[in-house]
């Protein structure tokens, strides 16, 4: 065969040709898993310091470095053979020439494989084609790879398999390496600004007593030796606000968060912020702050500040837009918040225009929250900040100078929101009152609601200065600095739904199969179906409704529904058609990515949340113990999509 390659093996012939490789190595008296390398150099740095020098400029300076990293590519022509080596910057060339490295050594070389890991000392150069490169003196073996790459060494294909093991992607993935790279050069970009700034770094506890600083729904967990159940963290925000009231004045954190919540494009349950406060400032401090951070980083980082992202490009130059959400939502619906109206009306608005509001939600403050946002998030591209919050949505912020609003901000970019930021509450009175309240919504069924902290009340009646505080999501700031869409491709291990023994993918699997002949045997006598329609439809009616194959490319809740998902589908037409289903309680919006299921197409558009929803996806639905069971219409993954129904 061309370039002395072997034809392909089955995965098992390969592995055991490998383990014979192992044992041949051990006979040799060389350790198979070797010993620490003195690395000096990387692929990049190399390419950076030497890529412009000239073939003979080179052969003069005779520079000498050694490097380290896997191989990925190798072939022979005769006595000279070609490794593309890759370490954590990327791949350089090495050149392996008999004559100088000498027979054995050679010989060690053409029995690697592709995987293994390698050390090379050797000169900087340049082949007679131009490609920068390093001819190697010693060649070292340093660790034997038993399985082969995947893929054929192009990546893995199947996005999941990439994040389940994502040591497999970055080895094959140049873009998921290079994200891993930027990010902690983001974080510490930020961390460089914030310092800079005056602000002292802190760790709080992630074990917290009390469900506090935020509206989300927990992880509990149970501590033995007090016998006593915690909180993983929702936030870090009473904690740093107890350091402000103790004097340190200007303090942050950058930590995990965890929250008990669905999973979809944008969140993961566990996710990184950082939250800073800073007494004698306020929300507009805080917006200055929030237009330094975002421009100054991405400076530091990339060198611009302005990046694609969701297929817009966004810039970070300052200043940003301000958007008070009373406002926005009088420019977008023409109702009035800004008059005094009763909870009736608001209520009553809110039926007209279609907007769920649940039991907690039945406040005037809610409601023009929900307004905002249903019919004016989807309208926010740039950097926006909106301000002005209802106080029912905003317990620990300080109330304007119309008390039923308070100073608290939300950045948003392309609709994702990015930051929130307050003029902090240090009224030890109101913030007693607000937790009393928080207490009321739970008992009213709302989960997320904060308890009771009366230590916090007892610290804000020492005296807290005026102070200015924000929470700043970090996912999604490395999202929109590398241009992903998808929280997954920036975290190295975001959490995944587990593998039951059913669906398990098994490593010698028939690449992308999605269904099999199950033997599962089901137990349909419980099952009530509706009666059959004895109405008979005629045939041109039938053939008015336009069934199609769609392919799931994303799935994510709606915010503030318990109902909906939003579904991003592609119908063949090469647009993107957005259709909400009402299944939430049936699907997690993961397990849907990737399916090919059946929509109705032709249907008229109707509004959802704000959200116009263009066709119907089709699902089985039975009753089953007397409970509702529902089951979308999933296809056979080879109809592309588009393909008509008949």
């Amino acid at each position: 065969m061309a370039n002395n390659q072997q034809p392909e093996l089955p995965l098992n012939d390969q592995m055991q040709a490998r383990l014979d490789k192992m044992n041949a190595l051990v006979e040799q008296g060389i350790a198979p898993f070797g010993q620490g390398f003195h690395q000096e150099s990387h692929a990049q740095d190399i390419k950076d310091l030497y890529g412009s020098k000239t073939k003979e400029e080179l052969e003069e300076k005779k520079v000498e470095t050694t490097v380290a990293g896997r191989i990925m590519m190798k072939r022979r022509m005769g006595k000279m053979g070609f490794i593309s080596l890759l370490d954590k910057t990327g791949r350089i060339q090495i050149v392996m020439n008999q004559r100088i490295i000498g027979e054995e050594i050679y010989e060690l070389f053409k029995k690697s494989d592709l995987g293994d890991i390698i050390g090379v000392k050797g000169t900087i150069m340049k082949t007679q084609t131009g490609e920068l490169s390093i001819e190697a003196h010693e060649y070292t073996h340093l660790t034997k790879a038993l399985r082969p790459l995947p893929d054929k060494f192009h990546g893995l294909q199947d996005k999941e398999e990439r994040y389940r093991r994502r040591y497999l992607d970055l080895i094959t993935n140049d873009e998921s390496r290079k994200v891993a790279i930027l990010r902690p050069k983001i974080i510490s970009a930020i961390r460089h600004y914030m310092d800079s700034q005056g602000y002292i770094e802190v760790e709080t506890p992630v074990l917290q007593p009390l469900l506090t600083g935020a509206s989300a729904r927990p992880f509990i967990t149970h501590h033995n030796a007090l016998d006593r159940d915690f909180y993983l963290r929702i936030a870090t925000e009473l904690p740093l606000k107890r350091l402000i009231v103790g004097g340190l004045e200007r303090v942050y954190e950058i930590g995990r968060i965890f929250r008990n919540e669905g999973m979809d494009l944008k969140h993961n349950p566990e996710f990184t912020t950082m939250e800073a406060y800073c007494a004698y400032s306020d929300m507009q401090g805080m917006m200055d702050l929030t237009e330094g951070l975002y421009e100054t980083v991405a400076m530091e980082v990339f060198g611009k500040t302005d990046f694609e992202f969701m297929g817009k490009t966004i810039s970070l130059k300052a200043p940003f837009k301000k958007w008070n959400m009373v406002d926005a939502v009088k420019e977008c619906t023409g109702i009035d918040f800004w008059k005094e109206m009763s909870v009736e009306e608001a209520l009553q608005l809110a039926k007209e225009h279609h907007i769920e509001v649940e039991e907690h939600q039945k406040s005037v403050g809610h409601i023009i929250s929900l307004f905002f946002e249903a019919f004016c998030e989807n309208k926010i591209e740039q950097p926006t900040f909106i301000w002005g919050h209802p106080i029912e949505v905003s317990p620990l912020a300080k109330k304007g100078k119309d008390p039923r609003f308070t100073e608290r901000f939300e950045l948003s970019i392309m609709r994702i929101e990015m930051n929130n930021a307050f003029s902090e509450l240090n009224d030890p009175i109101d913030q007693k009152q607000l937790f009393l309240d928080q207490l009321a919504a739970k008992e009213a069924g709302d989960e997320e609601a904060s308890e009771m902290d009366q230590d916090y009340v007892e610290a804000l009646e020492y005296g807290l200065p005026p102070t200015g505080g924000i929470g700043f999501g970090i996912d999604r700031f490395v999202m929109l600095l590398t241009g992903n869409d998808s929280i997954r491709d920036v975290l190295l291990f975001p959490t995944m739904k587990p593998l039951g023994s059913e669906g398990k993918k098994l490593a010698n699997s028939k690449e992308n199969e999605e269904f099999s002949i199950s033997n599962e045997k089901i137990d349909f006598s419980n099952v009530q179906i509706e009666p059959l329609f004895k109405e008979e439809v005629d045939f041109d009616t039938f053939s008015k409704s336009d069934f199609r194959a769609v392919k799931v490319k994303a799935c994510e809740t709606v915010p503030k529904s318990n109902k909906l998902l939003k579904f991003t589908l592609d119908d063949g037409s090469g647009e993107d058609r957005i259709i909400l289903s009402g299944i939430r309680m049936y699907y997690d919006p993961e397990e849907l990515i990737g399916k090919t299921l059946i929509a109705i197409t032709n249907l008229p558009s109707r509004k959802m949340m704000g959200i116009e929803s263009c066709g119907m996806i089709l699902s089985a639905l039975h009753m089953e113990n007397n409970e509702e069971v529902l089951h979308v219409l999933m296809v056979d993954h080879h109809i592309p999509a588009g393909a008509k129904l008949y």
